[in-house]
């Protein structure tokens, strides 16, 4: 609550499902009231149970917003408007991930990823700003190890995330001096079904990759093993949720020590060949 009793309002998109479900359900817990975003609706089963099981489906209601949609995103922050009377934070969570390579995909794979990545959080960001000024809010955008370190095999989706990371590092001292926070939150590797969402067919990448087939199978080897040992979307969800309630809340977050550890090698990294030389071991170099 704020200092009046008035009870808190944050809106988080993308919680159909992995960090965006935990988020919402571990902000209801603090004490938000989380409108929980997702652009189907029809998908909500899996966090209304989670809600559930938590005791804070009271807390917890459910929004159709694409991010991709200026008129849904517009709806959406005019019904809770109307239904609240105020906005004190916005959770950047949705999001898309895509794999592949330029020769490959050309530019229809980097739209893909830009769309939701990066022009949905600048679309909705834009849309939430005046109703975060007027209660001193904040924005809190979930981006990735991959906004600061470039990945073998997700050249569009890291160009999203570096873009979304330019975007927010840039606006923040901007909305700063209109009593709005912004900070960026970048998970490693998390155990969610994002992953499985992307329903890769790996064998069918690597025979159409052609002479990238070999790198691809090293890259492929690699992130596996990186999974394998993920951070779970519950813990990831928990740096979104001291964001939310810090009095002072940083820029920057990564959610667990790999994340931190992975990211401090290119912010350290002064003519990136620290970060060539990890990379290119994924690909077998």
């Amino acid at each position: 609550m704020v200092a009046d009793g008035t009870t808190r309002i944050v809106l988080i998109t993308g919680t159909s499902t992995g960090i965006g479900l935990a988020a919402a359900v571990a902000a209801a817990q603090a004490g938000w009231h989380v409108v929980a975003t997702m652009r189907d609706t029809a998908k909500s089963g899996a966090l209304t149970a989670a809600a559930e099981a938590a005791g804070v489906a009271d807390r917890v209601e459910v929004r159709r917003l694409d991010v991709t949609d200026k008129e849904s995103v517009a709806a959406c922050l005019e019904e809770v408007l109307a239904a609240h009377g105020r906005l004190d934070a916005l959770v950047n969570n949705a999001g898309a991930g895509v794999v592949g390579t330029v020769e490959h995909g050309g530019t229809e794979l980097f739209r893909t990823a830009m769309e939701v990545n990066f022009f949905g959080v600048v679309e909705v960001t834009g849309a939430a700003m005046p109703h975060l000024r007027a209660t001193g809010g904040r924005v809190v955008t979930v981006t990735s190890v991959g906004g600061v370190v470039g990945q073998p095999f997700n050249e569009a989706y890291c160009a999203a995330k570096f873009a979304a990371e330019g975007f927010l590092e840039s606006l923040a001292p901007v909305a700063a001096s209109v009593g709005v926070r912004v900070t960026v939150v970048e998970p490693g590797a998390v155990a969610s079904e994002f992953v499985a969402s992307q329903e890769l067919d790996i064998p069918a990448m690597v025979a159409a990759a052609g002479p990238y087939g070999p790198a691809l199978e090293s890259y492929v080897a690699r992130t596996r093993g990186a999974f394998a040992a993920a951070q779970t979307s519950t813990d990831a969800a928990a740096s979104i949720v001291d964001v939310l309630d810090a009095a002072e809340p940083p820029f920057r977050v990564q959610t667990s020590d790999t994340a931190r550890a992975f990211v401090s090698t290119k912010l350290s990294d002064l003519d990136g060949a620290a970060v060539q030389k990890m990379t290119s071991g994924w690909v077998g170099r």
